[in-house]
């Protein structure tokens, strides 16, 4: 199956400014999400979509393919990954180009590695999968929160949980934007990336570190310094 890689990487950001090329141990962020592409050796191309002349340049300098930019409605707070999927399939669909399968892959999840890529390819073959999400295990489980009054109550706070134990929660999930996996035709029938014959690939918490503020980056910082035997 002919498969592209879509890295999403645009350079507007507010709560951590310009983390898509952050640098993290010496390499801009990411830098690790093309060479996870790459070396899993899935993808026909590793595309990074992004409205940056500076990010693209990075980006190529990391062996990703940028032949276009996104325009500046797909640049702002407000554009979709819808969107941008459509966006960049219909251009490489001028250039001649058509995909089986595309994966969209979150340049703010550098923990994720080629062995993760692999293994999703390997479930949507073994599953006949339209769609394959990365998901991992809650830190917690959601019983044990809520919403908050404007007075801050906690009167009723723990309701669901109410009588229980923690043993008898079960396990929960949490999607955690490392890997999507989808075949195309599927989506483009029903843009949907979770319905039927959709599957989750249960991913090691230190692989889905997802960067949105400073917290998440040192958090990432401290996992990769971890996974690199301390070096700095």
């Amino acid at each position: 199956m002919k498969s592209i890689a879509i890295i999403t990487a645009r350079s507007g950001s507010k709560g951590l400014p310009h983390k898509n090329i952050k640098n993290l141990h010496g390499k801009p962020m990411m830098a690790y999400t093309i060479e996870a592409c790459l070396k899993s050796g899935c993808f026909d191309r590793v595309h990074v979509s992004t409205d940056s002349e500076e990010y693209a340049k990075i980006a190529v300098e990391y062996g990703a393919d940028v032949p276009f930019l996104r325009g500046e409605e797909l640049a702002s707070d407000t554009a979709t990954t819808e969107d941008v999927i459509r966006f960049v399939l219909r251009e490489y669909e001028k250039r001649g180009e058509t995909f089986e399968v595309f994966a969209i892959m979150q340049p703010t999840s550098p923990l994720r590695d080629e062995e993760d890529i692999k293994n999703s390819f390997a479930l949507m073959k073994e599953k006949d999968a339209n769609s394959i999400i990365g998901v991992c295990e809650m830190e917690h489980s959601p019983l044990w929160s809520n919403t908050l009054p404007e007075n801050l109550s906690m009167e009723g706070f723990l309701d669901k949980a109410r009588n229980q134990n923690r043993q008898s929660f079960g396990t929960y999930y949490r999607i955690n934007g490392a890997m999507y996996l989808v075949k195309t035709k599927s989506y483009t029938s029903h843009t949907a990336m979770y319905g039927e014959k959709s599957y989750a690939y249960v991913m090691a918490k230190e692989h889905s570190v997802d960067i949105d503020d400073e917290m998440d980056f040192i958090i990432a910082q401290a996992v990769m310094a971890h996974r690199l035997g301390g070096q700095q």
